[in-house]
C-alpha cells in the first residue's frame, strides 16, 4: 500500500473532505486490480459481520439465486423400475404368452409376471414385478396361438435391457449439488424431479440506486440543456442480473441534504449513486459521506473511463458505491466495484469474470480473419459464455499511459473485436458488446490475450449462428 491510500481495516478513521479546489481521488487513486480486490474484500467482511439467514422460496422464484444449502435427493431417482421404451415387459426367455392388458405411465402397475409371460408397456410406466427385460415393439413379433397370443423376439434379449432401475441416477440423500451453486433452469428441473417444491437460497443483497442531477429528464426528448436519464433504466436490471434485490431507483436533484437523508436512512446493504463523485460545485457525495461518518475504501481508480468512482463503508454491513454520471464511466464503476462486492456478499464468483492470462501470454490472430468493419459499422455480435477463455485481440487498442482501460468488445471468429464508439455514441458500444476487455496501461497490440469481463445478458438467441446438433 502506498502512502496516501486509504487503509482497509475493520474500523479505519473516516476520510475527511479534501481542501477546497482539490480534485477528489486524483492524488490517491487506486490501481484497478487493487480496487476490485478491495471491493471483494469489503463484501466478504460485510458478509461475515452481519448474519443474513437463508430464505426458502418456491421453485418458480429461485431462478438466478444461489443455493444456501446442498441439494440432496429426497427420493431415489428414478423412484421405481420403469420402462425406457414402448414395447413389452417380459419374464424369462421367450417366446412369451401375452396377457390382455397394457401398463401405462402414471397408472397403477400390473400384476406380477410369471415366467414366460409378457405384457404391453409404455415408456415411463412402472415395470411389473417379475419382469426381466423390456423388448421394444420393433424387436418382436406377435403371433396368434391356440386361444392366446405368443410374442417372439427378433433379436437376443439381455436381462435388464431397456429398464431404468430404481436409483439409477441417485439414491435418497445423495448430494446432487453443493451449496453455492447457481440455480439455472436445469437445476429447477433437477430439484423438481428430486421432490422439492421450494429451495433454500442465499440472501440477496439489497440495493438502492440514487440517480443524482437536476439536468435529468425521465421522459420525452432532451431539451433546453436537459438530458434523458440513461442510468436509471439501466442500473436496476443490471444490478438484478448481478444477483441483487433492487429495492428502488430514486431520483434526487443536486441537493446535499436530500442525498444525506437518502443515504443515512436507506435499508439497503449497498447504496449506488450516480454522478456527484468529482469536485464540482454540486458534487456532494464526498461531503455527504464525510458528514455520515463513512469510511472511504476506494477514492478514485486508475481506470479509463470511470476515474472518479468510489467505494465507502457506511457501517459494518452496508456500503456505498459512487458511480460517475457518464454512462460508460458508470458501467466501468459498476464492473470495477459493485460487481465484486455483490459477488462476495453472495459467495458467488465475480459475475462474468475470466482469469487473466499469464504475464506475457499472447496468441497470433487466426489465419484468414475477417476484414475490419467499415468505420462506424458494428460487427455481428456472438454470445460469449462467462467461462470463455480470454481471446486474442483482432485490432490494436490504444491505452492510457498510466491507467487501465475498459473497452466494450464483441467476439468474432475466435477474436476480440473492440467497439470504437466515443462521445454521445458510447452507449452504442455497451449495447452491442458482450464483454468488456481489460486493457493494461500502454495499450495492447493485435494477438494479445486480454482479461474479459463478460456482460450479464445474452446478445443473441441460442443457435443464431446456425449450429446443428445430431
Amino acid at each position: 500500500m502506498t502512502a496516501g491510500q486509504p487503509a482497509v481495516s475493520p474500523s479505519p478513521a473516516p476520510a475527511s473532505a479534501p481542501a477546497p479546489g482539490t480534485a477528489h481521488g486524483h492524488h490517491r487513486a487506486t490501481p484497478w486490480p487493487e480496487a476490485r480486490a478491495r471491493a471483494a474484500r469489503a463484501g466478504s467482511e460485510a458478509r461475515a459481520a452481519v448474519e443474513r439467514p437463508a430464505v426458502r422460496v418456491p421453485l418458480g422464484q429461485a431462478l438466478g439465486r444461489t443455493l444456501a444449502e446442498p441439494l440432496r435427493a429426497l427420493t431415489d431417482l428414478p423412484s421405481f423400475d420403469g420402462s425406457a421404451m414402448d414395447g413389452w415387459a417380459v419374464a424369462g426367455p421367450g417366446p412369451w404368452t401375452v396377457r390382455e392388458e397394457s401398463v401405462l405411465a402414471g397408472h397403477a402397475g400390473a400384476a406380477a409376471l410369471a415366467p414366460g409371460e409378457a405384457v404391453r408397456i409404455a415408456t415411463g410406466a412402472r415395470v411389473p414385478a417379475g419382469a426381466t427385460a423390456v423388448v421394444r415393439s420393433e424387436h418382436s413379433r406377435a403371433e396368434p396361438g391356440a386361444g392366446t397370443v405368443l410374442l417372439h423376439p427378433l433379436r437376443e434379449v439381455v436381462t435388464g435391457q431397456d429398464i431404468r432401475p430404481r436409483g439409477q441416477e441417485c439414491r435418497a440423500g445423495d448430494e446432487l449439488l453443493a451449496a453455492g451453486a447457481l440455480v439455472g433452469p436445469a437445476v429447477l428441473g433437477l430439484a423438481a424431479a428430486a421432490g422439492y417444491d421450494g429451495l433454500a437460497v442465499a440472501h440477496r443483497p439489497r440495493v438502492e440506486v440514487l440517480v443524482l442531477g437536476d439536468e435529468l429528464l425521465t421522459a420525452g426528448l432532451p431539451r433546453e440543456g436537459l438530458i434523458r436519464d440513461a442510468l436509471g433504466p439501466m442500473l436496476g436490471p443490471w444490478l438484478a442480473a448481478l444477483g441483487a434485490e433492487v429495492l428502488a431507483t430514486r431520483r434526487i436533484g443536486d441537493d446535499a441534504e436530500a442525498l444525506y437523508t437518502a443515504v443515512t436512512t436507506s435499508a439497503a446493504d449497498l447504496v449506488v449513486t450516480t454522478g456527484g463523485t468529482a469536485a464540482g460545485p454540486v458534487d456532494h457525495v464526498h461531503r455527504v459521506l464525510d458528514k455520515a461518518g463513512a469510511t472511504l475504501l476506494v477514492d478514485g481508480v486508475k481506470v479509463r473511463p470511470g476515474h472518479p468512482m468510489l467505494l465507502a463503508r457506511l457501517d459494518a454491513g452496508r456500503h456505498l458505491v459512487g458511480l460517475p454520471g457518464n454512462p460508460l464511466a458508470a458501467v466501468s464503476g459498476l464492473l470495477t466495484l459493485a460487481a465484486p462486492l455483490l459477488a462476495a456478499l453472495t459467495t458467488a464468483p465475480a459475475p462474468g469474470e475470466v482469469p487473466a492470462p499469464a504475464p506475457g501470454e499472447a496468441a497470433a490472430p487466426a489465419p484468414g480473419e475477417a476484414a475490419a468493419p467499415a468505420p462506424g459499422e458494428v460487427p455481428a455480435p456472438a454470445s460469449v459464455p462467462a467461462s470463455a477463455a480470454p481471446a486474442p485481440l483482432r485490432d490494436a487498442v490504444q491505452g492510457h499511459p498510466h491507467d487501465t482501460r475498459l473497452v466494450p468488445v464483441i467476439h468474432r471468429d475466435g477474436l476480440v473485436v473492440p467497439l470504437h464508439y466515443n462521445g454521445p455514441a458510447m452507449l452504442r458500444g455497451i449495447a452491442a458488446a458482450d464483454a468488456m476487455a481489460v486493457v493494461p496501461p500502454g495499450g495492447a497490440e493485435p494477438g494479445r490475450r486480454l482479461e474479459l469481463l463478460a456482460l450479464p445478458w445474452p446478445t443473441e438467441p441460442p443457435f443464431a449462428q446456425g449450429a446443428c446438433f445430431t
